[in-house]
């Protein structure tokens, strides 16, 4: 079996006299022992696999882990390389994964710690397959779960002349016969390919077809001040697009530096639209146009209360919004506030219609000499759900479908060193304190829960499967006085749509981690999203 080796920690509570002949009474009147075993979830605190290209990300609040494969993995037999699970924890089926694990589908692995418990495994391996030939049209219709190749050329090129360009229907160690690169082929009848991997094969069928459309627009992605467009064209020719505003006579040509090529298909990035006004496309290859097609871009979107104007105290927890007004933004207060002072406040101003302009998020050790923890400050667009002993549960989002392309604002960062940091990260203290700013649009049916208790911790990835567009700015040095910043979000798709916006502020980046130094003061004084590059 697999167990953990580390050392358990037995807390011994401090327990009154009358407790005492209480709890005797009770243990000389008991004949069985009938004590409940506590629940204590079994965690994986970390794991790694061989052909691994990046962290696996644990989620110890839904009990899965996601592990991410390189192209040269055999997903069908994942060696685990290591395994570390909560202390007195087992492991079920050991020889299972001493054999390797089949991850074409989620692997269900039992766990053990009084109860049982069940944590799911499953693998992302992404197969970059290409298949090209000349003069092709578009891209190649590659299926790799039914095995087919399907690639369009123009009518009057003829099925017995096809040259093939390129061809990967498999990881980076697949062989694949006949190897047809380089080769003039006749594709009058589909063709079989073999493609061979980990001693096992593989059918594949290429076909291919003719059209009398050289040129057509596949896909147009509207945002506010961007736009994307990508078209299917031949490869070998000229080829590009041209816009313009709806009623307007003139066309625009796309320049050249906003326009990449890949064979049979272009994709354009559009910058300096205006928001919300109607436009026309059309792609052009060789000297054949396309019909124009319509796009309308979206509307300009700020977030409410972004210079942090509205405020008013509950108790003595300060709340980042009027107090009848709209909740976007929340803190850590509700939980900082339990042994101390709301740690993020507003800026006073009185230039200020309501008296205040920007938020001070300053990190504090929050507790008696050493009974306590670092609480971070912190402002996130979200709730602060409740307090679970002296860890938080958030939750993370608001509702938000818009499309920015960078986060901007102003703000003044002192930053002291690390004086307190949770177990594993303890060689940290003594170095300088780090803020961080981040955003990210995600696409899950509901807002990400964070939860920092170290038994069921589940905090934000930016490889989580749903985010859609990721950017941070961080800062380990004082800043002086009220500095501009500015990034960008990097996007994995255009055409995905977003239905939550996630914004945090942190005065120390590891507060998650009750990690940071007491002292640091991060302040924002304003946060803007910009729509255009």
């Amino acid at each position: 079996m697999y167990t953990s080796n580390s050392k358990r920690f037995k807390f011994i509570p401090l327990i009154s006299s009358t407790a005492l002949a209480l709890i005797a009474a009770l243990f000389t009147s008991c004949i069985e022992d009938d004590i409940p075993y506590p629940h204590i979830q079994p965690n994986i605190l970390a794991i790694e696999a061989q052909g691994q290209e990046r962290a696996a990300l644990i989620d110890s609040l839904n009990r899965t882990v996601t592990l991410y494969l390189s192209e040269a993995a055999d997903i069908q037999k994942v060696r685990l390389t290591s395994l570390s699970i909560t202390p007195g924890a087992t492991v079920a089926d050991t020889a299972a994964i001493e054999a390797g694990l089949n991850l074409t589908q989620p692997y269900e692995m039992g766990m053990s710690l009084y109860y049982d418990y069940t944590w799911t495994i499953t693998a992302q391996q992404t197969i970059e397959r290409y298949f090209s030939v000349r003069n092709q049209i578009g891209a190649s219709e590659i299926d790799p779960v039914n095995h087919t190749v399907n690639a369009v050329v123009p009518s009057t090129l003829p099925l017995t002349q096809i040259e093939v360009l390129t061809m990967k229907l498999g990881g980076t160690t697949a062989t694949m016969a006949p190897d047809l690169v380089g080769k003039t082929v006749d594709f009058t009848e589909p063709l079989g390919v073999i493609v061979s991997e980990f001693g096992r094969s593989q059918d594949w069928v290429i076909t291919i077809t003719q059209t009398d459309v050289p040129v057509a627009i596949t896909q147009i992605d509207a945002w506010t001040q961007v736009a994307w467009v990508y078209a299917a064209v031949e490869e070998g020719h000229a080829a590009g697009f041209e816009y313009r505003l709806t009623g307007v006579d003139q066309w625009t040509q796309v320049p050249s530096s906003w326009i990449t090529q890949d064979g049979g298909t272009i994709k354009a990035r559009l910058s300096g639209l205006f928001p919300s006004c109607d436009y026309e496309i059309r792609a052009y290859s060789g000297d054949v146009f396309t019909l124009p097609s319509m796009f309308t871009t979206m509307g300009d979107v700020q977030l409410p209360n972004s210079s942090f104007e509205n405020w008013w105290k509950d108790g003595r927890i300060w709340c980042p919004w009027a107090q009848d007004g709209e909740k976007f933004w929340d803190t850590g207060n509700k939980g900082a506030t339990t042994l101390g002072e709301s740690n993020t406040q507003p800026v006073v101003n009185s230039e200020s219609p309501t008296g205040y302009l920007g938020a001070r998020l300053e990190s504090k050790f929050v507790g008696i000499s050493v009974l306590g923890k670092l609480a971070a400050g912190n402002l996130f667009a979200g709730d602060y759900v409740r307090t679970e002993g002296t860890n938080g549960v958030l939750s993370f989002g608001r509702p938000f479908s818009n499309f920015p392309t960078k986060v901007s604002g102003t703000i003044d960062y002192t930053s002291v060193q690390i004086s307190h940091a949770s177990s594993g990260m303890t060689s940290m203290v003594g170095q300088p304190d780090t803020c961080i700013i981040w955003c990210a649009l995600a696409d899950w049916e509901n807002p990400f829960e964070i939860r920092t208790n170290p038994s069921n911790r589940h905090l934000f990835s930016p490889d989580d499967p749903g985010v859609i567009a990721y950017g941070q700015m961080q800062s380990g040095v004082s800043t002086g006085g009220m500095v501009p910043f500015e990034f960008e979000l990097n996007y994995n798709a255009t055409d995905r749509i977003p239905r939550w916006i996630l914004l945090v502020c942190s005065a120390s980046k590891y507060g998650d981690y009750f990690t940071g130094g007491s002292g640091s003061v991060l302040i924002v004084e304003h946060l803007q999203l910009e729509y255009d590059y």
